[in-house]
């Protein structure tokens, strides 16, 4: 007697099986972690490691939480001094609430994207631009803790933010540029100046001492003749001191006078 076997059933349960495991089975790495809703609810965050998930009723969402780096595309910002320039800048952020980031905003990458442009719009505003040139690591920080502020609540950590690049047109470069030659030129006459005040006070000073000892004019007179001896001068004028002209004069007056 032949009894004929129906397969089919058999088939359909293996396959039933097969699509429900794979369905069921997920693996989170180290770095990630799944946001599983029942039944579109909120349940919990599981992860990583293997983790079971029942078809049609559970659904889980993957979340990296490793730092990302964001790009913020260049902001035409003007400053508080009225100068426009081009601004870009980059955001380092990370995910410490996996639940918050999915639920409480839609897409947190772009939602940080989108609020980091007008955080660096309206914080740069508010400084000059010789502050941007010059104290971007204040400016840094500003711009950092003004955005970590407003994304805690997405459960997202903005670690740092860096300026890139702030670009100048034209014009405002030649204005810096003869701003910082005139600079220098102020800062090579005052230097010039304090230096001709420190060589009168020195002369005064030596004049002062000269004047205490007659022979020291006669010494310095004497080494003057013998740097001017050494240069190769066809014309020398010795000019000679009223205390040695003095005295003859005066003999020259007695012999006058007497005769």
């Amino acid at each position: 007697m032949l009894v004929d076997f129906n397969w089919t059933f058999p088939i359909i349960v293996v396959m039933f099986f097969v699509w429900f495991f794979s369905s069921a089975i997920r693996i989170f790495r180290e770095y990630e972690r799944g946001v599983v809703f029942m039944l579109g609810r909120f349940w919990k965050v599981k992860g990583p490691g293997l983790v079971l998930i029942i078809p049609a009723l559970q659904k889980s969402v993957r979340v990296d939480l490793r730092t990302m780096v964001l790009e913020v595309p260049t902001q035409d910002v003007i400053s508080r001094d009225n100068v426009s320039v081009k601004v870009s800048a980059v955001v380092y952020l990370r995910v410490i609430d996996p639940e918050k980031a999915i639920i409480q905003v839609v897409d947190y990458l772009n939602a940080t994207s989108q609020l980091a442009q007008t955080m660096l719009r309206s914080v740069l505003g508010k400084h000059q631009l010789d502050d941007m040139l010059a104290e971007r690591e204040k400016l840094n920080l500003d711009i950092q803790q003004a955005l970590d502020a407003q994304t805690d609540s997405w459960g997202i950590k903005v670690s740092n933010v860096e300026i890139k690049q702030v670009d100048l047109t034209e014009s405002m470069i030649r204005a810096i540029a003869r701003q910082a030659e005139a600079e220098r030129e102020r800062r090579a006459k005052v230097i010039h100046a304090e230096g001709e005040l420190q060589a009168s006070e020195k002369l005064f000073q030596a004049a002062q001492v000269l004047a205490q000892e007659p022979q020291a004019i006669l010494l310095r007179y004497l080494e003057t003749l013998t740097v001017i001896g050494a240069d190769k001068n066809t014309t020398i004028v010795f000019p000679l001191p009223m205390d040695l002209v003095a005295p003859l004069l005066a003999k020259a007056k007695t012999a006058i006078s007497g005769s």
